[in-house]
């Protein structure tokens, strides 16, 4: 029988950071590897997240979809399921406690009954037609993480996941360093790796050095101590309540989800918390100060989470107090810099003392830096090399430490999302064109409605501001019946502005009295004009609606 070939189809995260979606087919059958979302840059206004394009192969009715995989339960891997699994109806296959997060996501998008899941662990195997998928625990800042060793009809292909090689995590787990090595002695046609710190030299720190960091932090607080990480991130929620029961604090929870992730994982397991441990916001107000320690989301500079709320006042429960300490644990992810900065300054005006990697080394990365990414490339010697999960340069700079460790340049694939790779039957590969895709925001309750043109006009409208015009014209005589109506957002203070709006009331009068005999485009004549008055007078291009009604 003829063997088909394998494409490998990056559907997100390659060229960016965030929103993590790799596609493996083989025929007509394919299989899906996480579900990601992205945080929206500063200049994409309104939007909520940011999902995978995934249409290409959503529309294709010819394919099998076996499984979605999921690999960890961060957000860049796990924000976009409900979408996902919305339109490919697969089931989902998880590791505990990535499969108890991604539930609380489902639940939340009223899909947990409509969708099959299954629950692996680390070192179990799974069939999926011509796919055999071996998964392998890796190390990473959340525990249950898996890279997954895919097993084809023309070779085997490798996914690290998101991976660091910490040789004392938090959760007493090494890294599968044996079952990487049995990958090598087989054979491994392409891996696919972590790219994220591919511009970091030497070694990711180890998780458990956060634990001398908080111990120095809490040691020295003198009032309320604020933690800020992800909702997802368990093994910090573990340290912190650890930090907590040696100081005598109660720990409460700011954020509904965070609580729910707390639930679920000392429901399975995860999270050792004393049965008295956790307090509700209530209680902790009427606490000493001392006594308290708060779990909140928003180290992204978010303005509707928890730590955002609370920089800028708008908190329903919690305002900064003064001797409150608050800590980020959490790096800006690229593109959030100056959103995280703000909340921190805002933070530091209402009298919190902020603690924030360098100040204190209260979070580590999660990523393989050089070396570590070098000794993975060792342990599993790969023919061809495809580096996954970073912007370009990130991408290309692993590319290069490839190349060093003696992989041929030709058999390095440097490919943004949806570019598609091609592996023959006889083991050889191609780089293919790029297939039809881009950001599919969601902004609300749409997905996908939002596009380059809406986004251009919200910028044009954050930019100058927008002007109404209204004018009543007589039907018969053409006359104005009154002076034009003009309203004014974003773009000038009416009351400072009278000798302009004095002059587009005489302009719109002008072209108006100029063009009476012109039919449905007068509040074009009136739009045209007054665009270039107002360039000419303010160097600003406002967004102008003009209304000329007859009556």
């Amino acid at each position: 029988m003829t063997k088909a070939p394998l494409q490998i189809i990056p559907i997100g995260g390659l060229g960016e950071v965030g929103k993590n979606m790799m596609a493996l087919q083989y025929g007509n059958d394919v299989i899906i590897i996480d579900a990601g979302i992205m945080f929206p840059e500063n200049d994409m206004l309104g939007i909520d997240y940011i999902i995978p394009d995934f249409r290409h192969l959503s529309q294709q009715t010819n394919l099998t979809f076996h499984a979605i995989i999921v690999t960890h339960g961060h957000e860049d891997h796990t924000g976009a399921i409900a979408h996902v699994a919305g339109a490919f109806r697969a089931p989902i296959y998880a590791t505990p406690l990535t499969r108890g997060l991604l539930e609380v996501k489902l639940k939340q998008a009223r899909l947990l009954e409509h969708i099959d899941m299954f629950t692996f662990k680390a070192g179990d195997t799974l069939k999926f037609g011509p796919f055999s998928v071996e998964t392998f625990h890796v190390c990473h800042s959340i525990p249950d993480g898996v890279g997954l060793g895919v097993d084809t009809p023309v070779g085997m292909v490798v996914h690290s996941g998101d991976f660091k090689f910490d040789h004392t995590p938090v959760d007493r787990w090494p890294p599968d360093f044996a079952k990487l090595a049995s990958f090598s002695s087989r054979g491994v046609l392409a891996l696919m790796s972590d790219s994220t710190n591919a511009d970091r030299a030497g070694w990711t720190p180890s998780e458990s050095v956060i634990d001398a960091a908080f111990d120095r932090v809490f040691r020295r607080a003198q009032g309320r101590i604020i933690v800020s990480t992800f909702a997802s991130l368990i093994s910090r929620i573990q340290q912190v309540a650890a930090a907590a029961v040696r100081y005598n604090r109660k720990m409460a929870v700011a954020g509904t989800t965070m609580m729910e992730n707390i639930r679920m994982a000392i429901n399975l397991g995860y999270l050792e918390l004393p049965n008295d441990l956790i307090i509700t916001l209530d209680d902790a107000a009427k606490r000493n100060p001392r006594e308290v320690v708060i779990m909140a989301t928003g180290t992204q500079g978010e303005p509707s989470a928890v730590l955002g709320r609370l920089a800028a006042g708008r908190h329903d429960k919690l305002s900064i107090q003064p001797n409150d300490t608050v800590i980020m644990s959490a790096h800006p992810i690229p593109g959030n810099e100056e959103m995280v900065h703000r909340i921190i300054n805002r933070l530091i005006q209402r009298g919190a003392q902020v603690i924030y990697d360098p100040v204190e080394q209260v979070h580590v990365s999660g990523h393989a830096s050089q070396e570590e990414q070098k000794l993975l490339i060792n342990l599993v010697r790969p023919k061809y090399f495809i580096p996954i999960h970073g912007e370009l340069r990130h991408l290309k700079a692993h590319a290069q430490m490839a190349e060093q460790l003696g992989i041929p340049r030709e058999n390095i694939a440097v490919v943004e999302n949806g570019t598609m790779i091609t592996f023959q039957p006889n083991g050889d590969m191609e780089v293919g064109e790029r297939i039809p895709g881009g950001y599919v925001f969601v902004d609300g309750s749409g997905v996908g409605d939002i596009g380059p043109s809406v986004m251009r006009d919200r910028e044009t409208l954050a930019r100058d501001g927008v002007v109404i015009v209204n004018a009543v014209m007589d039907r018969k005589s053409h006359a104005l019946l009154a002076d034009p109506e003009i309203i004014s957002r974003g773009f000038v203070f009416l009351r400072d502005a009278d000798d302009l709006m004095q002059s587009a009331k005489l302009t719109i009068k002008r072209v108006l009295e100029q063009n009476q005999n012109a039919n449905g485009n007068k509040f074009e004549l009136v739009q045209d004009a007054l665009g270039r008055l107002f360039y000419n007078e303010t160097k600003r291009r406002p967004m102008i609606f003009a209304f000329v009604n007859e009556v």
